[in-house]
């Protein structure tokens, strides 16, 4: 125990987006309660405070670091490339103040793969390092991969439709066309950027936001792999809970949600990111409308090209959604997908939507929009097999069908219970004895080793 007593502050370097801040605060949590000091280093684009649930957390801002309106005008590749170029110097400033106030008290720097910035800081100081995935094993799998693929030769494969509907040799049951590709970036552009966050540098281990009871074959994999401890420790949520929106969430959905019959609801809710073309929205609203089951729909201001939220929709959008259906900005999402009226979550697949939502045995319809969501699709419909995949263009008929098999069918009623069973098992995952609760022991113990780095 000495040497945490010496050494017992952890730094946090995440990533300025909700997919990638929520579990990097809770793994700061889970840190937090092992008698770990927590030290969060944001750029200026992120919006995480000392609230209440982080008073303990000590905060500090890189300097000259990029703003919302960089990511607006630049788009998320180019975001991620400007902010490594320009953060580096910033966040040695940073790492130099904090040693200088708190002394030689640095266990460790755990950073977003995304941030690999801070490797340049971590080695100039001579500080361990942890790389932290906020994907599933297997998108890490994936982006390994592809880090190594002809960049022109794939491309060319991508558009070939015979090719792109076929099993990736090796990554069975991905197709050519789940591989997390991005929509916001040219095939080179992603493929360069993989090729960084799967270059582990310097780093003594890698912690990833999954089980064993999931992604066993993907996590054997990286650990062959990556020739350094890989530690499994999620899911995050479950084990640390730490509220952590950047946007303001519509408790009212809970009030509707009380007045619903028990399994009837499907939640809607496609992240943070992505968008949706009015004519894509119009079909969806028809589709539920005839599918005769309450919805709640979460449409998130900006997610509809050129407009600022739902003024853009046609009397025709509003009159559907009136009849059986409830809108807001942001839901409470833990709280809707523990809610007994709520039967299904039509979602991006997004990996803490996808985690959240089987931690409450809640089977799925994926319509994935970009990167690991589409490997996360797959799996869910393929692999544990509580999910109905839409492809393609969307038409209400195909919507319809898709919420009567996940709410009404006896096919949903079989999802539902396999989805409880894996619920029940990321449950026991994580308590004491379980294979994510060990996993932490595990890494926690390592930094209390001299020998860590």
């Amino acid at each position: 125990m000495e040497e945490l007593r010496v050494k017992r502050r952890i730094v946090l370097v995440p990533v300025p987006a909700q997919g990638h801040v929520t579990p990097i605060m809770q793994l700061g949590k889970a840190l937090y309660s092992k008698g770990f000091s927590i030290t969060v280093v944001l750029t200026q684009y992120n919006r995480v405070s000392s609230s209440k649930d982080f008073s303990d957390f000590h905060f500090l801002t890189i300097p000259g670091s990029l703003t919302e309106s960089d990511l607006k005008n630049l788009g998320p590749f180019k975001f991620l490339f400007k902010l490594n170029q320009i953060c580096e110097a910033g966040f040695k400033q940073c790492i130099g103040q904090l040693l200088q106030e708190q002394g030689n008290d640095i266990a460790c720097v755990v950073y977003d793969e995304y941030m690999y910035f801070s490797q340049a800081a971590v080695k100039e100081f001579q500080l361990p390092s942890v790389l932290f995935s906020t994907t599933s094993a297997t998108a890490f799998v994936c982006r390994s991969v592809l880090s190594r693929v002809d960049a022109e030769s794939f491309l060319l494969d991508m558009k070939d439709p015979k090719v792109s509907d076929k099993v990736f040799p090796g990554l069975h049951p991905l197709r050519y066309k789940d591989l997390p590709t991005s929509a916001f970036g040219p095939i080179e552009s992603i493929l360069n950027v993989y090729s960084e966050t799967v270059n582990i540098r310097t780093a003594s281990a890698v912690i990833i936001n999954s089980t064993s009871c999931l992604e066993n074959s993907s996590l054997a994999w990286l650990q062959r792999e990556l020739q350094v401890p890989v530690y499994p420790i999620g899911p995050l949520h479950i084990a640390a809970s730490a509220p952590s929106s950047l946007l303001e969430e519509d408790r009212s959905c809970i009030e509707w949600l009380n007045k619903q019959k028990l399994g009837s609801v499907i939640y809607i809710s496609l992240g943070s990111l992505a968008l949706m073309e009015t004519k894509d929205m119009l079909e969806m609203a028809w589709g539920l409308s005839n599918s005769n089951q309450p919805f709640l729909w979460v449409i998130r201001p900006g997610s509809i090209p050129g407009s600022e939220w739902t003024e853009s929709l046609t009397e025709e959008f509003s009159r559907l959604v009136s009849e059986r259906g409830y809108i807001v900005k942001w839901a409470p999402q833990m709280d809707v997908l523990r809610h007994p009226a709520v039967g299904g979550f039509w979602s991006h697949c997004g990996w803490n939507s996808t985690l959240e939502s089987i931690g409450e045995g809640v089977p799925m319809i994926c319509r994935p929009f970009t990167g690991d969501q589409k490997v996360n699709a797959r799996y869910l419909e393929r692999v544990w097999r509580i999910g109905v995949q839409l492809e393609g263009a969307l038409d209400k008929g195909t919507v319809e069908r898709a919420v009567e098999r996940l709410i009404v069918d006896e096919e949903g009623a079989e999802m539902r219970k396999r989805a409880i069973n894996l619920k029940e098992k990321l449950e026991a995952s994580v308590r004491s004895g379980g294979s994510s609760c060990s996993s932490l022991d595990n890494f926690v113990n390592s930094l209390k080793m001299k020998n860590f780095m």
